[in-house]
């Protein structure tokens, strides 16, 4: 029985997609921006045939890449961590999740403060790091809570450990995702425990995500419901809200996440390994950071040839991503409505190109395929 290692590099957009001016992303580039950078090293994926996708207007092609390799669009009406992997998965979003430029209503936060006996600070879009630093004394003197959103579809209550344990902040999660339905359904609530004092706080890698469960059937699901293994690394349990996954291992970034992929791959199950490795997006698209980006991507690239020496006969091994979020991107600091790449190599892939494709569930319809499973959602194999 084939395994299949999938795994996303959140955020690694290759291009704009024709819709991007809709989302006031006209321009994005994120390959072409870490590109930019002399830190930019990736050997590894160029040779599986990264820089011979469709569009990306880089050197350095290959005359015969050794892997699969596609562009996909994101069929979906968004360009978040979770219509991403939703879609990856084969869930279709035609609506987008409700965001809060001008912060929650007053109805919602006066629901959150009942529920939860604690007051409320910011309210607004603004930067994790940032709105610990600007309202962290007012929490510690107080106990209120720090609740923020971005330009994703997210509530994130953010606390210090010390004033709130994060089992308590947990609880409070738990409140926010009960309470948001209907209209207001966001995408995730967010728990953001911080530790530190005044000027110095820091955000710790205890955060937890509260997703909304997928409303259909999931790529997931069929291979769980075959009696097969979905073991998630990183963040995608929180993405899936557990639904369709066997295993979770939590991660602090994405050296942890390589390295518990790696382990993974010294285990022998029936299945998918499924991994999100966060920090191209969390830490450096966010905060446009062309460098760490790049750095990021050249270390994944460097233990790659790791991962291809585990993979038994039979097995494949994948990488994609879920969204843009283009270090280079002065008009904002969000995610940005690009293209993902589509790179596939083991014992059974046929190199070459598989042009571009229409959908991210491209991806999930492949990986069942793999198994032998005819998937409950439109999507079209690469095999």
């Amino acid at each position: 029985m084939p395994r299949v290692f999938l795994i996303v590099l959140d955020s690694f957009g290759i291009g704009e997609m024709p819709d991007a001016d809709r989302f006031g992303d006209a321009g994005a580039n994120t390959i072409k921006s870490c590109a930019s950078d002399p830190g930019f090293k990736v050997p590894n994926m160029k040779r599986l045939g990264l820089m011979n996708i469709d569009g990306v207007d880089l050197p350095d092609k290959e005359d015969a890449p050794e892997g699969a390799f596609a562009r996909l669009a994101e069929a979906s009406n968004g360009k978040d961590t979770t219509i991403g992997h939703w879609e990856i998965a084969g869930v279709y979003s035609p609506n987008a999740l409700p965001t809060y430029p001008n912060g929650f209503p007053d109805e919602v936060i006066e629901e959150f403060k009942s529920l939860t006996g604690r007051g409320v600070l910011c309210n607004k879009p603004y930067s994790g790091t940032v709105v610990i630093n600007e309202y962290g004394d007012e929490h510690m003197r107080t106990g209120d809570l720090i609740v923020y959103t971005s330009a994703d579809s997210v509530f994130q209550i953010a606390a210090h450990e010390d004033i709130v344990p994060v089992d308590q902040l947990y609880e409070y999660c738990r409140i926010a995702r009960g309470m948001l339905k209907g209209e207001h359904a966001v995408g995730r609530v967010i728990a953001r425990p911080f530790i530190g004092t005044s000027g110095a706080y820091t955000r710790t890698p205890r955060r937890h995500d509260f997703s909304l469960v997928p409303p259909s059937v999931t790529m997931l699901d069929q291979i769980k419901d075959a009696g097969m293994d979905v073991i998630s690394v990183g963040k995608i349990y929180d993405i899936f809200a557990g639904k369709g996954i066997t295993e979770s291992n939590p991660t602090t970034g994405n050296s942890d996440g390589i390295d518990k992929t790696l382990a993974i791959m010294d285990r022998d199950f029936n299945g998918i390994c499924f991994t999100n490795l966060v920090d191209t997006d969390m830490i450096y698209g966010h905060r446009r950071d062309i460098p760490g980006y790049a750095g990021a991507l050249s270390y994944f690239d460097e233990k790659l040839p790791l991962m291809l020496d585990k993979l038994h006969e039979g097995d494949y091994l994948m990488i994609t991503a879920d969204h843009g979020c283009d270090p280079g991107f002065t008009k904002s600091t969000d995610h940005t409505r690009e293209y993902i790449p589509f790179l596939m190599t083991g014992a059974g892939v046929k190199p070459g190109s598989r042009g571009t494709c229409t959908t991210f569930a491209d991806i999930g319809a492949t990986v069942l395929d793999i198994f032998g499973i005819k998937p409950e959602f439109a999507g079209t194999s690469m095999l």
